[in-house]
């Protein structure tokens, strides 16, 4: 049996690939029950600092879901297509947003779709020249279900957003840069070293730090200012006891590269964390706004 997801680890970087090249790498449940599971693995494995998402062949990214499952589900109805398209698919968009590890896609062709919205989802993503974005599900009388309603307009601006999703035209990579969907566009043949040049200038920095600076922007996104800076000083205070920050200034007043225990584990002064982290949740529980 074809493997759905192919997952190769390179000097610390996950690369994960989608693997239905005759299907344009359509996202079927098996599919993203499978890059759900690989994604947990992923998560807690300390020898993987980064992560890249691309698809397999020279065609597409992902073309989406597949719908002809999908349309199996819709056919036993709503309750159905809900639980095993709508609720799966989210559930995968909102862990790639949430992953405490960089995720990149490497967009190598079509992100239709579901494509299009793992695209928004990810907090990198670098375009090869070749891709060619759409949100084509007005075409099939429905919305965008994987968070694509939500996400693009956060992303491109509520008029922009609507344009797209309301024509389903496809867009360009050139115009999915200008649209802040993705970082970067290169050629082709530059996709996958770009994207793995970006997560190695990642990966070099304090594992926790990232996670911290990840996860403040992905809980603080939607938020009101005031909240999402009681989000960032949570995180530092979850930072400040731990002893890469203390490697960190040690290092810079040295005049020499830090050298990263890269744990969350490794806490100076675990005492202080749990009273600093104890003071922000009271805090955010009586809707205090300064720490």
């Amino acid at each position: 049996m074809t493997e759905l997801v192919l997952c190769e680890i390179r000097d610390r970087v996950a690369v994960l690939t989608l693997n239905r090249p005759e299907k344009l790498n359509a996202l079927n449940y098996a599919l993203i029950d499978r890059l759900l599971a690989i994604l947990d693995r992923v998560e807690t494995d300390d020898d993987v600092r980064a992560v890249i998402l691309t698809g397999a062949g020279e065609r597409a990214f992902s073309a989406g879901g597949d719908i002809h499952e999908f349309s199996l589900s819709v056919a036993e109805g709503a309750d159905v297509a809900l639980r095993d398209f709508v609720m799966r698919g989210q559930r995968l968009t909102a862990r790639l947003e949430a992953f405490r590890k960089p995720v990149i896609a490497a967009v190598n062709g079509l992100a239709f779709g579901g494509g299009c919205e793992i695209t928004e989802a990810v907090p990198l993503a670098i375009a090869s020249e070749r891709a060619l974005f759409a949100k084509p599900e007005i075409k099939l009388a429905m919305p965008p279900t994987f968070g694509g309603t939500q996400r693009l307009p956060r992303l491109a601006g509520r008029k922009r957003a609507v344009e797209l999703l309301l024509t389903g035209e496809p867009f360009s990579p050139a115009r999915a840069l200008e649209l802040g969907l993705v970082n970067k566009v290169v050629p082709h043949e530059e996709l996958m070293p770009a994207a793995l040049d970006l997560a190695n200038r990642i990966i070099g920095h304090s594992q926790p730090a990232v996670a911290s600076i990840l996860t403040a922007v992905a809980r603080g996104i939607n938020l009101s200012i005031t909240e999402g800076l009681m989000v960032e000083a949570e995180q530092f205070a979850r930072m400040a006891p731990t002893a890469d920050l203390g490697e960190g200034l040690s290092a810079w007043i040295e005049r020499r590269p830090p050298v990263y225990d890269g744990s969350w584990t490794h806490i100076t002064r675990p005492a202080e964390a749990r009273r600093a982290s104890l003071r922000l949740d009271r805090a955010a529980d009586q809707g205090e706004t300064s720490t």
